[in-house]
């Protein structure tokens, strides 16, 4: 056997080398790069954090890993204990201790096999609670974000992180971590127990180790890619259906029915295509583990067989049938772990990709934040004032130039203009959904980034020409986030902008479905419903953009007295494109280019023959020549 010592000699070295390569391997941390909306993040950055979701449930992680001594115990002891039976038949056969063996032997497996039952609905229970928290993060997190923000990210992409991703992220707390760590575990003590029976044979099985860790390592660079491509594949489709699904109505209106198949197909090869190289990654490696295993497994018969049959001894170590055939099992538990890993590796690249996406959205810093000092105002009166105002959506491209006026407490003001001349944006600008570059904006003399942002959206009530109704029933609408509401006040509410007049002729009354958008009502049903729901939270400051715009003929008239009854409760701002609604306002400010061009009450305007005046003669002739065709 003096032939195989500098195997043993070269396969302990190597292996030795192998394992503080394969830990140096681990530790290594990606290049950290900004790539447009996702990013790639180093390991050791992802690990932590998402730890950071683990700590509050380390009692139940510590159980585990209590509970996964016993499992590692089986797959350390029972070779042994085979072992040790095949010595006792071979040699001094006795029944009384195979029955002991064999007692030992399934207690071991029975007690193996409870904990690992245990170890599973804990960490499935534990994994549970992690991912709540994880969704509730990132929710809470894009809750957080400005207009401008959201309105830069694709809903697919945002819905995909929240649930796809997330899911991906679960499965390393319920199985990937746990079986990494039982499954080092176990090549440890298998490996110590091998060195302990026979370490010439163990020397043996190391040889094949660097080779395991060079394959780990090209498996690690080439799947952690095929998992980017895959989340980014998903991403991509998702953002996709979200876009077109909503669009489905124009799609078939203009007949694009075949040239949007077209690009989903596009999108779906692409996924399949990503889908296929992780396949095709895993797919090669793990063969090429098992390979390693059977031909250990074979050097292991022929030395084990050479060695017992001639009687001779290996590095000064007898070989028995015993050893042989404990190694057999040994081999396989230490390979196995190995394959696992394999699987677990490949799961936890699945996962790190999931935590890159999310961590991403969760790195995105709100625009508009509170200051240090935001204070919180329990009543405001309603005076606004602008104060030298300058904004620009994007950097340069200013959209209000300078603009300054008043606003009296209890005023009706209206705003107009030509499309793109700022009106709408005057009104987010109050709300704080954007914040400018230059000047003030003032709510009671108190500037407006001076005031918790909460506080200040609580004392205003918006009403938008495109009314949002989320899935569910009108009251759930109408009262949103308020609660121990009576029904008679929703009513009350209801009357008050005759949105009654609507729900008194539906069959459920307020507990009337509403379905996706409020998509079975009509523009101006969803509108008084809109009314009913801003008049209830009792706002001091009420937005109405273009709230009559797109209305049917026949809300029209309720709409017309609901907005009178709301110029009586406070302050009052409007953007409308109709004049004649506007006509009793204390203040109409005209727009131009993002610029107050005219500003005063309707005979004033009027009076100057300004812009004001041309646009109000081009609507009045419009009315007039569609009164004289209708007639």
């Amino acid at each position: 056997m003096r032939e195989f010592y500098p195997l043993f000699i070269i396969g302990a070295i190597i292996g030795s080398f192998a394992v503080i390569f394969s830990i140096a391997f681990f530790s290594m941390k990606d290049k950290k790069s900004a790539i447009g909306f996702d990013r790639n993040m180093k390991d050791g950055e992802i690990v932590k954090r998402l730890l950071a979701y683990a700590r509050p449930h380390i009692k139940s992680f510590a159980f585990v890993l209590f509970l996964m001594l016993f499992s590692i115990s089986y797959e350390v002891i029972s070779p042994l204990l085979v072992g040790n039976i095949e010595e006792m038949i071979k040699k001094d056969f006795e029944v009384s201790r195979l029955f002991i063996l064999v007692a030992i032997y399934a207690s071991i497996l029975l007690v193996s096999l409870v904990c690992s039952y245990i170890q599973a609905i804990v960490l499935q229970r534990t994994g549970q609670k992690i991912l709540s928290s994880i969704r509730e993060n990132i929710f809470t997190h894009i809750e957080s974000l400005s207009h401008a923000q959201l309105h830069s990210m694709p809903v697919g992409k945002l819905v995909t992180r929240v649930t796809n991703d997330t899911n991906a992220i679960s499965m390393m707390f319920t199985s990937i971590i746990v079986n990494l760590i039982k499954n080092s575990f176990t090549i440890f003590g298998v490996l110590g127990a091998m060195l302990c029976l026979n370490y010439a044979l163990t020397l043996m099985v190391l040889c094949f180790v660097p080779f395991i860790v060079i394959f780990t390592v090209i498996f690690r660079k080439f799947s952690r890619r095929a998992y980017r491509r895959v989340k980014d594949g998903t991403t991509a489709i998702n953002t996709f259906l979200s876009e077109n699904l909503s669009g489905m109505k124009i799609i078939q209106i203009f007949n694009r029915e075949d040239r949007k198949l077209q690009e989903f197909l596009e999108q779906n090869e692409k996924l399949g295509q990503a889908k296929k190289q992780q396949i095709f990654v895993f797919g090669v490696f793990r063969p090429v583990v098992y390979m390693l295993y059977i031909s250990s497994v074979l050097c292991l018969l022929y030395m084990g067989a050479r060695g017992y049959i001639k009687d001779t001894a290996l590095l000064g170590q007898t070989i028995t049938s015993g050893t042989v055939v404990s190694f057999y099992m040994f081999i396989s538990k230490f390979f196995n772990p190995i394959q696992s890993l394999a699987e677990q590796f490949n799961r936890l690249q699945s996962a790190f990709a999931s935590a890159e996406k999310i961590f991403t959205i969760l790195d995105i810093a709100p625009d508009v934040v509170d200051e240090p000092d935001a204070i919180e105002i329990e009543k405001v009166k309603g005076d606004i004032e602008f104060k030298n105002v300058w904004f620009a959506y994007n950097e340069g491209e200013w959209v209000l130039r300078d603009v300054s006026f008043k606003v009296k407490a209890g005023d009706t003001v209206a705003f107009v203009g030509s499309t793109g001349s700022g009106k709408t944006t005057i009104l987010s600008l109050i709300c704080r959904n954007y914040d400018i570059q230059k000047g003030e904006i003032l709510i009671d003399g108190i500037n407006i980034k001076k005031i918790k942002i909460s506080s200040l959206r609580s004392h205003f009530g918006q009403m938008l020409q495109d009314v949002f109704l989320f899935s569910g029933t009108i009251r759930s609408n109408i009262l949103l986030r308020m609660e121990d509401v009576s029904d008679e006040e929703v009513m009350k509410a209801c009357r008050y902008v005759n949105a009654d007049k609507i729900i008194d002729k539906l069959p459920g009354g307020l507990d009337e479905e509403v379905r996706e958008r409020g998509n079975n009502f009509s523009a101006g049903q969803r509108q008084l419903i809109s009314f009913a729901r801003t008049i209830i939270h009792g706002p001091e400051v009420m937005i109405l953009d273009e709230a009559t715009a797109n209305i049917d003929t026949e809300t029209e008239v309720l709409i017309q007295d609901s907005l009178e009854k709301l110029m009586n409760i406070g302050t009052l701002l409007m953007v409308a494109h109709r004049l004649s609604t506007i006509q009793h306002a204390d203040n109409i400010i005209m727009l131009s280019h993002g610029e107050i061009v005219e500003q005063g009450t309707h005979a004033e305007l009027l009076a100057q023959r300004g812009k004001y005046y041309g646009l109000y003669m081009l609507q009045h002739d419009k009315e007039q020549l569609k009164k004289g065709i209708t007639s």
